[in-house]
């Protein structure tokens, strides 16, 4: 039969495109029609035929998955940068054809991206309008949600057919809606559309959806049958997929009965509830059977997109039949470098079971340490037998069993020996650069910043440095730079990082640099936005989410935002404590500072105990935090000699590492507290080194600590209008109290 008209929600839906061009959002229940009123929708506004974009169980773990061949992916980078050129070339071909979004639950977190991108180009007026369906706004991915919550798209809510629309569906369907046909059916569906087509094809009989959908199913061809069981292993399957499994009569079959749809020759379920209780018909065995069938199908077949290649590797890998297990290995450092750590563990463990190799190993020690799990990881690389190992395969293997066993297993000391020692095996020259690069890292972390840079500058210089090594050695010269006060030599090696192809959370530790850097300049404006850019729905996978949550919360902290910093890092923290990173203990301290500005007596406390718990060797560099978090804590509880102590004690610890723009601030947040001896410190920073003192932050705490010392009002006024018009709001609010004490 026809699909049914929701007359009464198309014309909602209709009202909603007409107030918002933009597009919309239908959410609803399970049968209640969004589909077939998306359809109806694009139809209706008259745009060309829509781009038909569907999220699925199978496609859910598949980067980019669910736009298939309409994106296509062929370097691996950054995915802030993925997303922006998937926009671009999906722009070319839709024009301003709509583009309808269903089962947006189900979409990978890439592609939910892009989504939003795409909502957002069309809010600003570019690009298509969007017709997104959801069946449960419960169970939807923020980024999901944030379509209509952002106020992108006008949200639907997709009630059930009425008794009328129930009675006019009955009658077209060839019942009698005087009598009380139509009355019956209405209750025995609840006004579902799908649950109302199901009782109308089967004659009546059923009363739940379930038992109405498998009879309809029962009564299918086996042709149609047959299409749909390989749906429930791989959808979508192409049509000409399809048809070589079967043939061209059945499938034609399928979607004549309305069970299987085609869009641009790929082939979908008609609706997902017919492959969820199909599959549970068929058995374990019979899927298992038509798995291993539709993977040495498609092994034969060149995959057009990496999106179809992944698919077609995990279906290799869940069947019973031969792997590829390099492709495997491949397909998993390709998701490592898009942060997409579960999959990389899955293909990785996968090809692992097949073959052991050391590629494999390397591809799930990364995704487990990355994930904070590092016994795990030292326990895949502790297999290796490390003799049979060639000088390039041994370079591979210590490098990450050393950074595992620095971060994540918190054994600085071992790690560091470990380097050691590797060095002495190896002989070329691009080995002992890397290694090098790598303790230059480790010294950063350990707070050594002035013997990072020393290392670090030596691998740049030289001509033959691996890009790894240039990407280990750039991002440590970048941030300690920035923790040193050397601003002019920040921004180079800041590019030298992001040009090399660095492994991992690397692009975090850069990201800090030019966030410090920033604040420094006192331009605050564009540190927030550097900030946030680590933080968009681009970086979904965590911990990158959480790291780059504790940039934004240093930013957040300078301007005197402490509620959003708060509510940032708390569960933050949470997420990174569960890993070995250094950014976990800096995520307590900025959590620490926070709470302590907003008066929160014991939660400030509690954050404090956890920073000192887990601060050791591997968080060294961010000493001058956890002195600061301390002094704000004291200061809660009115012990104000010493929180200036601990603040006095923060800026002279930065200052003995060699970390002066740190020293810095640690002085000004100790004149923020009344030091008025802050200022004879600060002037000679600023006069040891002049690039340090030109910057605007120096030149205004400077200004600040010298009205406090001389209790000049005026002055402290001055000095708050300056920190309020760069930004810095808490600061500022400080210098007005002060100066109205003064007065």
């Amino acid at each position: 039969m026809p699909p049914i008209v929701h007359r009464a929600a198309l014309d909602d839906v209709m009202a909603a495109l007409a107030a918002n061009p933009a597009g919309v959002a239908l959410i609803g229940n399970e049968g209640v029609g969004k589909t077939t009123l998306a359809g109806q929708a694009a139809e209706r506004l008259g745009r060309g035929d829509p781009v038909w974009v569907t999220g699925t169980a199978a496609l859910a773990s598949i980067p980019f998955g669910a736009f298939g061949r309409l994106v296509g992916i062929h370097e691996v980078g950054k995915p802030a940068e993925l997303i922006a050129g998937a926009a671009e070339a999906l722009a070319s071909q839709t024009k301003s054809a709509p583009i309808i979004v269903d089962n947006a639950r189900l979409l990978d977190p890439l592609s939910a991206t892009l989504v939003y991108h795409l909502a957002q180009e069309a809010a600003n007026g570019n690009g298509s309008p969007l017709i997104v369906t959801v069946r449960s706004v419960l169970r939807a991915p923020r980024v999901v949600s944030a379509l209509w919550e952002d106020g992108l798209l006008r949200r639907v809510d997709v009630l059930p057919l009425d008794g009328a629309e129930t009675a006019a569906v009955v009658s077209g369907a060839g019942g009698d809606s005087r009598h009380d046909t139509a009355a019956v059916l209405y209750r025995r569906s609840a006004g579902n559309p799908l649950h109302l087509r199901m009782l109308l094809a089967t004659g009546g009989s059923d009363e739940t959806l379930d038992a109405a959908i498998d009879h309809y199913l029962s009564e299918l061809p086996a042709g149609g049958r047959d299409v749909l069981g390989y749906l429930c292993v791989f959808e979508p399957t192409s049509r000409d997929d399809l048809v070589a499994l079967t043939d061209e009569t059945r499938v034609q079959a399928a979607i004549d009965a309305g069970v299987a749809a085609d869009h641009d020759r790929m082939v979908y379920s008609g609706h997902p509830l017919f492959l969820e209780r199909l599959a549970v018909s068929l058995g374990r065995d019979e899927i298992a059977r038509r798995r291993t069938a539709l993977a040495a199908h498609l092994s034969a077949q060149p995959s057009p997109t990496q999106a179809e290649r992944l698919r077609h590797i995990l279906l290799t890998l869940q069947g019973a039949g031969p792997v590829d297990t390099a492709a495997a290995v491949s397909a998993a450092e390709q998701v490592l470098r898009l942060g997409d750590l579960g999959l990389a563990e899955r293909l990785a463990r996968g090809a692992l079971e097949h073959a052991d190799s050391l590629e494999a190993r390397l591809a799930l020690s990364y995704a487990l340490a990355w994930q904070g799990r590092g016994r795990e990881a030292d326990s895949v690389l502790g297999a290796v037998d490390v003799g049979a190992l060639s000088e390039e395969q041994l370079m591979a293997w210590a490098l990450p069993r050393a950074a595992n066993q620095f971060w994540m297993l918190s054994e600085p000391e071992r790690a560091t020996t470990f380097l050691q020692n590797v060095r002495g095996r190896v002989g070329a020259t691009s080995s002992h650069l890397t290694l090098d690069a790598l303790s230059a890292t480790f010294a950063m972390n350990a707070g050594n910043v002035h013997r990072a840079v020393e290392i670090a500058e030596q691998v740049l210089l030289h001509p033959d440095a691996p890009d790894m090594a240039v990407a280990w050695a750039a991002s440590a010269a970048s941030l300690s730079r920035a923790r040193m006060g050397r601003l002019e030599a920040v921004w180079p090696t800041v590019q030298r990082a992001l040009g090399a192809e660095y492994p991992g959370l690397l692009r975090f530790t850069v990201g800090l640099a030019e966030t410090s850097s920033l604040l420094m300049a006192g331009d605050t404006e564009q540190a927030l936005a550097t900030a946030r850019s680590f933080t968009d729905f681009a970086e979904l996978a965590q911990p990158g989410r959480a790291i780059g949550e504790v940039l934004l919360a240093q930013v957040l902290l300078a301007r005197g935002e402490d509620a959003e910093a708060a509510a940032l890092m708390a569960p933050a923290a949470a997420t990174l404590e569960r890993t070995g990173y250094s950014w976990g203990p800096l995520a307590l301290m900025y959590l620490t500072t926070a709470l302590a500005h907003l008066g929160e007596i014991p939660e400030s406390a509690k954050a404090l105990a956890r920073a000192q718990s887990r601060h050791g060797t591997k968080s060294a560099l961010f000493a001058p935090e956890l002195g600061i978090a301390r002094a704000w804590r004291l200061t809660t509880i009115g012990d104000h000699p010493g929180a200036l102590t601990a603040a006095r004690g923060a800026a002279r610890m930065a200052e003995r590492g060699g970390q002066c723009a740190v020293a810095v601030r640690a002085w000004h947040e100790a004149v923020r507290l009344g030091d008025r001896r802050a200022g004879q410190p600060l002037a000679a920073i600023a006069e040891a080194q002049p690039d340090l003192g030109a910057c605007a932050y120096t030149r205004m705490a400077l200004a600040h600590a010298r009205a406090l010392t001389a209790g000049d009002a005026a002055g402290l006024s001055a000095v708050a209008a300056d920190l309020d018009a760069a930004g810095f709001a808490g600061a500022a609010a400080d210098a007005r109290r002060q100066a109205q004490d003064a007065s």
